[in-house]
């Protein structure tokens, strides 16, 4: 069986541990994430969801790896539309890596998202979300707003 990839590199001004705390600090994902948070430990092992305020969780599955500053891996499933709770659990791997020589710190943000099924619908929505997310992820760093507000 073939895997469906998205692969999104972006690189973010701030430091490896100011960006795993962004990534991984409950009222700071609030902030990026479209109007929803990420809640976990982040220890391998341990649940992991991706809720809105109002109860509803959207994404949920385990924490795989965590070596902060540098990787984080999760299992993750979409709880919210039956057609792709079907396709089953993805893997989200994020690679963080200070860039060398750069005039300011900065860092390049990998992130990979993949699922062991050929053309997933899953993949397909989430190569949509991803660009918008890291997008005010890395804004929000560097200038501390967002470029794009909350979905109504």
């Amino acid at each position: 069986m073939s895997n469906s990839t998205f692969i999104y590199v972006t690189y973010i001004k701030t430091t490896p541990e100011r960006l795993w705390s962004a990534l991984t600090s409950k009222d700071f994902t609030r902030q990026y994430w479209l109007g929803a948070y990420c809640e976990s430990d982040w220890k391998p092992g341990s649940p992991w969801k991706l809720a809105f305020d109002d109860g509803r969780i959207a994404d949920a599955g385990e924490i795989v790896e965590a070596d902060p500053p540098r990787r984080l891996v999760i299992k993750w499933r979409n709880e919210w539309s039956p057609e792709l709770k079907a396709e089953g659990y993805s893997l989200c791997t994020f690679e963080i890596e200070a860039v060398p020589g750069a005039d300011a710190e900065a860092v390049k943000l990998s992130v990979l998202h993949n699922i062991d099924r050929p053309q997933s619908a899953f993949i397909q929505a989430v190569s949509g979300g991803w660009p918008r997310i890291l997008s005010n992820l890395k804004s929000l760093l560097e200038t501390g707003t967002v470029v794009l507000p909350k979905k109504a």
